[in-house]
């Protein structure tokens, strides 16, 4: 209903401001909120003892309900009762007797850390500054190098990371430091610098986590990485030169091996071919020789039936080979008509092809006269001789 209807209040809502009452005293709450408890809890001599058991309840209550704790997935709670260790609990919601009697611990067993050694990074946008106290260290041929390892780690045992050693960080620190200068001591400085960082990286992370185990610090170290390997700052002109040199014998070493290989398989198989051919010279002159003593054997035999004729047959035969090379025509003198007809057009196609040097004169010559089965014959040649066998 408001203000100004039949049956209202008729009083104005904006009329009265100046009439507003002032809130009550504190100090009269307070002691009214007191007068409240003390009758909700009963009057009477025992009143007090009331009131402080039912705050000892709700003490309890609290203090039990903080003794409630959730690990989390990768995680695990360790639980110590006075500083001694109970037991390990695994994720999920879990309850233990309120402090100071027992605590927990939570650890994250997946968190993977880091750890620089020889060098801190700063940041990702800054540059590498190096701890030379942590760097420098001797190599096996008595040089200096500047090693920077990158080391990833996790924990595998809560139990062990907590109470076996003081400060884990601190001991795998010194314990990378122990392991670098042991396998850096034993490899040789190009070894490092060089083809080797690999194998180097492998063994520190090899010896780091045999020294671990040894400790039981529940440390369980997933890699290794060998940021720089380099000379020291003082000496790095002349290790750079050294590299130069080292880079152009190693190319004059591949440049030399590629020549080999070329020039290798050729003088081998010319090497093969020589044998090829020394072998097949070799078989040819056996067949020829075997050859010549069987036609020897086979005259020898005809000899024997007929020497006189076998003779005369090999003379021929012989002079037939011997002046049938040169530019000779034999004329049987003796037998032969007054009218000589020579067929010169044919005797000069074979001659042509054996024709004399032009430093050369032919001369007629007559043999002897040669006996055959009764019949005597002078045979006439014309033989070619040089210029210079005239004066003989």
């Amino acid at each position: 209903m408001s203000w100004n209807e039949p049956g209202g209040n008729k009083k104005d809502p904006w009329s009265g401001r100046d009439q507003q009452e002032t809130p009550p005293d504190l100090e009269e709450v307070m002691r009214g909120l007191h007068e409240k408890m003390g009758r909700f809890f009963g009057g009477g001599a025992n009143a007090p003892m009331r009131t402080i058991g039912l705050f000892l309840v709700v003490a309890l209550a609290v203090w039990g309900l903080t003794s409630i704790y959730l690990v989390d997935e990768g995680s695990r709670g360790v639980v110590t009762r006075f500083g001694k260790y109970v037991d390990t609990t695994m994720p999920g919601l879990h309850w233990h007797i309120p402090a100071p009697i027992e605590r927990v611990q939570v650890v994250n067993m997946e968190q993977q850390r880091f750890l620089e050694v020889g060098y801190r990074s700063g940041g990702r946008q800054q540059s590498l500054g190096s701890v030379p106290k942590e760097a420098l260290m001797l190599t096996q041929d008595e040089n200096i190098i500047d090693i920077r390892l990158a080391v990833q780690y996790q924990i595998k045992d809560a139990k062990d990371y907590l109470f076996n050693v003081a400060d884990p960080d601190e001991t795998l620190k010194q314990v990378i430091e122990s392991a670098q200068r042991a396998v850096i001591g034993k490899s040789t400085m190009d070894f490092v610098l060089t083809e080797g960082r690999g194998r180097v990286a492998e063994e520190i992370k090899s010896e780091i986590q045999q020294t671990l185990d040894q400790y039981q610090t529940g440390i369980r170290v997933s890699n290794v990485s060998l940021v720089d390997a380099q000379a020291p700052e003082e000496v790095q002109a002349a290790f750079m030169d050294a590299i130069k040199a080292r880079e152009d014998e190693q190319r004059l070493k591949n440049e030399a091996e590629a020549y080999a290989n070329e020039v290798v398989p050729k003088a081998r198989g010319a090497a093969a071919r020589l044998l090829e051919e020394s072998e097949a010279h070799k078989q040819r002159v056996i067949a020829r020789a075997e050859g010549d003593t069987g036609r020897f054997k086979q005259l020898l035999a005809e000899y024997e039936k007929a020497p006189e004729v076998t003779r005369e047959r090999l003379y021929l035969d012989t002079m037939e080979e011997v002046l049938g090379q040169t530019s000779t025509l034999l004329v049987d003198v003796k037998n032969s008509n007054n009218l000589l007809y020579l067929p010169i057009d044919k005797l000069q196609k074979p001659a042509s092809s054996l024709a004399p040097p032009k430093d050369t004169e032919s001369t007629m010559i007559t043999t002897p006269e040669i006996s055959d089965g009764g019949t005597t014959r002078n045979i006439r040649s014309t033989t070619t001789r040089g210029r210079e066998g005239r004066g003989q």
